[in-house]
């Protein structure tokens, strides 16, 4: 009898070890809303205290060159989740309340992939991918939903209600039924918080996803009164402040769970700074711009992600990558199925384990309003094409909550700039390098004949429309 329980237990044992290494990871992707490059200490931010996310990247990777795929909300949150340039599924810029589109149905989202392979998946905070009935969360592959539909400021309090805007009442929702109409947003990062810890309690014992997509720091700006008059920034460095302590909670709960080690954590942002708000909004560091416009302060934002499983401690990672490139990623650490439809992304895993140390991608695309190409980047060269666009440099607005009006900018000819050796993007050596210009300029007729360039007339050839209701 003894040979055949030794046997028993070597086969227990080596099924023990080979489920551990099969366990899909969790995932937690922490999304923060107009959020700038300069507004974490890790990024060198000295006037807001972010311990437990300059932490989170310590323990894992850290990118200097993240950007988001667009400068605005509905468009970059939609590239996160399907792993495609926003053009190419139809959507821009950030939809109002009562919107008729939506993100499609059809497009297949990061939550519905990991939910194929057995995952609970939860969003806790801001959708603004659709509020009607057909886009809501549940119906791409989210089991819960606790937040709101669309930004925090699109409500009746907005400081132009009645000139420019006539929002409907905010109100919290609870999957596809809403709660209350929400009169103060001060308790939502506490709230969000909790009910991402919990939902990860509850489901401790299976894979997760949580996606929880904080509608902080975009103005108004609100933080728990534990927060307020705690750091050098004013009320947003309070708010970042408290959003730290957030990621702090989560991380705790992970490690009392003891589940940190299989839990990829990634934190980042949906754009950068809302420059026209002044000291309401945040700082894009030594980067030009911010919000709203594609110079470098509009789209590169922190990028921090931490695996302890399979991304080393202190990673720096001075490659560009993009929020497409989130969805395969995940899809390739999680080892699920790719969506059928065609993406842009690429997997970041040989770039974050070391097996490579250079990007997946030559070329970024820089896209902005309805459907406008005003910029590629090739290598570490960034080629700017005629475009106008509103200017927010300066942080000249008030603290009152209104904006400053936008100055408009023309760019007439070709602009370049030398990314390694100016990243403030301060000067235009596209006189200089004629056959850089020529050669980039090249890259950017090919993408429109593929994702379109309204500017140029070209409709493109591979645009999903995003998807509609009928009046």
């Amino acid at each position: 009898m003894k040979p055949f329980f030794l046997f028993c237990s070597i086969f227990f044992f080596g099924a023990c070890v080979f489920n551990k290494e099969i366990t899909p990871p969790n995932i937690i992707f922490i999304l923060t809303d107009d959020q700038g490059y300069g507004d974490l200490g890790i990024y060198g931010a000295t006037d807001i205290e972010t311990p437990h996310i300059d932490q989170l990247a310590i323990e894992g990777a850290m990118f200097t060159s993240y950007y988001a795929t667009q400068p605005v909300c509905s468009a970059s949150r939609a590239s996160i989740l399907t792993g495609c340039y926003s053009d190419r599924i139809g959507i821009h810029n950030a939809y109002s309340p009562g919107s008729k589109v939506g993100l499609n149905p059809e497009e297949t989202t990061i939550a519905e992939l990991l939910k194929e392979k057995g995952y609970a998946t939860g969003i806790f905070g801001k959708w603004h991918l659709g509020d009607a009935p057909e886009f809501l969360p549940r119906k791409h592959g989210f089991d819960e939903f606790f937040g709101i539909l669309y930004s925090n400021d699109m409500w009746p309090k907005h400081p132009q209600q009645g000139t420019v805007f006539n929002f409907p009442d905010i109100e919290l929702y609870e999957n596809e039924t809403p709660l209350y109409i929400l009169e103060d947003q001060a308790f939502l990062t506490k709230a969000l918080t909790d009910r991402a810890i919990s939902f990860i309690q509850r489901n401790k014992e299976q894979p997760f996803f949580v996606y929880l997509p904080h509608p902080q720091p975009h103005v108004p700006l609100f933080a728990a009164d534990a927060f307020i008059d705690t750091q050098d920034r004013g009320l947003y460095g309070d708010v970042i402040h408290e959003i730290d302590a957030s990621v702090g909670k989560i991380l705790a709960s992970l490690e009392e769970e003891g589940l940190e080690e299989n839990t990829i954590v990634i934190f980042t942002s949906d754009n950068g700074p809302w420059l026209s708000y002044g000291g309401h909004s945040g700082s894009s560091g030594i980067f030009r711009e911010g919000k709203g416009t594609n110079w470098e302060g509009g789209h590169r934002v922190p990028g921090i992600i931490r695996f302890p499983n399979k991304i080393e401690p202190n990673t720096l990672i001075e490659a560009p990558a993009m929020g497409i490139d989130w969805l395969p990623t995940l899809a390739e650490f999680a080892a699920t199925k790719m969506p059928k439809l065609k993406i842009d992304g690429a997997s970041l895993v040989p770039l974050l384990t070391g097996a490579i140390n250079s990007s997946p991608h030559d070329n970024f695309f820089f896209y902005y309003r309805t459907n406008e190409l005003h910029a590629v980047r090739h290598k570490d060269w960034k080629l700017y094409v005629p475009h106008t666009y509103r200017s927010l440099n300066g942080r000249k607005g008030t603290n009152d909550g209104f904006p400053v009006p936008y100055q408009m900018n023309e760019i007439n000819t070709p602009t370049l700039y030398d990314l390694t050796n100016d990243r403030s993007e301060q000067y235009d050596i596209a006189f200089q390098h004629p056959e850089i210009v020529k050669k980039i300029s090249k890259i950017a007729d090919s993408i429109r004949l593929i994702l379109g360039d309204q500017l140029s007339g070209i409709k493109g050839k591979e645009v999903r429309p995003v998807g509609r209701i009928e009046n």
